[in-house]
């Protein structure tokens, strides 16, 4: 990364120029124009520079070390690292799930190793932005938002979609009503339908016993930029931006009726007693329950950080399941596919 300071101070030196040229020239329009353009090619090519020899998604990755370091070492222009080269690159990217024939993202469910199992799968798109924190050290973002290490693809955690979709399952079971009267969690108990699903929460070492539900991490397909800028209350403007990195929702073009997609992403869960496990409620009555919860969750409550400002809601595009025996169903309801869990169910699909 030696080549950093040399390429920024370089940049701040044609733009330096140009820029005295431009304010000489205000008079001539034609000549204002020319030098416009110059302007913006210098920054095209700044991008350029940044991404040579760099191919594919994981191109980010490499990038924002290098920007950071103009960010950190406070080197010339540094706010042009955000917002002519970090986040320009970063949304261009639409970032393929499967790396390769032999390295996919995706748990596979097509080859289940016991017929007790079933798999769940739901596809959607967000209507609004997701977002949670990156735990890198060093960016040049305040708010970055959580990718993969290696290959730098926004995703969310299989342990917070647990802690969600418990709180949705609590949420239908009448925790809003308790809290309305207790103020307080004391004195809630999960009912046997939640405990089946998501076992006990830690901390608690009487009756320890784990729940029938795996949960896998989702990937995101693509990255934005929100905005928050807060405003001074004495000359009632704008102080300093403060940007979020995000997985964006889907938002309005110029024109009327236009949309542009939001990020996509699969959440991916597998209901899989284990052996010995004693039932402390039906399969029949706990996963019908668990599909209304998962809607509740993406389409109302939302799974973003910031959800009480609206932030991580979702439509969903398809429902899919999947059974050793019966093979795969796909549907585009809860109620649709529930009926086909409900069918092996009845066929004998789970212990």
């Amino acid at each position: 990364m030696e080549w950093v300071e040399g390429e920024v101070r370089s940049y701040d030196q044609k733009l330096s120029i140009l820029e005295k040229q431009l304010k000489e020239s205000q008079k001539d329009k034609e000549k204002t124009r020319k030098i416009q353009d110059q302007i913006k090619q210098v920054k095209q090519n700044l991008r350029r520079i940044w991404t040579q020899g760099i191919e594919g998604d994981t191109r980010i990755v490499r990038v924002v070390d290098g920007v950071t370091i103009w960010w950190l070492k406070e080197l010339p222009r540094k706010e042009d690292a955000r917002t002519e080269v970090y986040m320009p690159l970063a949304q261009d990217v639409t970032y393929t799930i499967k790396v390769c024939n032999d390295l996919d993202f995706r748990p596979e469910f097509s080859k289940l190793p016991s017929s007790h199992q079933i798999a769940l799968q739901v596809d959607f798109e967000l209507l609004t932005a997701w977002y949670s924190k990156d735990d890198r050290v060093f960016h040049l973002l305040d708010n970055p938002v959580r990718k993969d290490r290696v290959f730098g693809v926004p995703f969310m955690a299989a342990s917070s979609w647990k802690g969600l979709l418990r709180w949705a399952c609590r949420m239908q079971a009448g925790l809003r009503e308790h809290l309305q009267k207790h103020k307080t969690m004391d004195g809630w108990r999960d009912p046997d339908w939640i405990l089946h699903l998501f076992g006990n929460e830690k901390g608690e070492d009487e009756e320890f016993s784990r729940g029938a539900l795996v949960f896998y991490p989702t990937w995101f397909d693509r990255i934005g930029f929100e905005v928050i800028n807060p405003h001074s209350r004495e000359r009632r403007a704008g102080t300093k931006p403060i940007y979020y990195e995000v997985v964006p929702g889907r938002r309005p073009k110029k024109n009327p009726g236009e949309y542009a997609e939001g990020g996509k992403g699969t959440l991916s869960l597998l209901y899989a007693p284990w052996p010995g496990m004693e039932f402390s409620a039906d399969p029949k009555e706990a996963l019908p329950k668990l599909l209304k919860a998962l809607e509740d969750l993406l389409t109302i409550y939302g799974i973003s950080a910031k959800r009480t400002v609206g932030w991580g809601t979702a439509r969903i595009m398809r429902w899919r399941a999947f059974h050793k025996t019966w093979g795969k169903a796909e549907m585009d309801t809860r109620e649709g596919i529930w009926q086909e869990v409900q069918t092996w169910l009845s066929a004998g699909g789970t212990p």
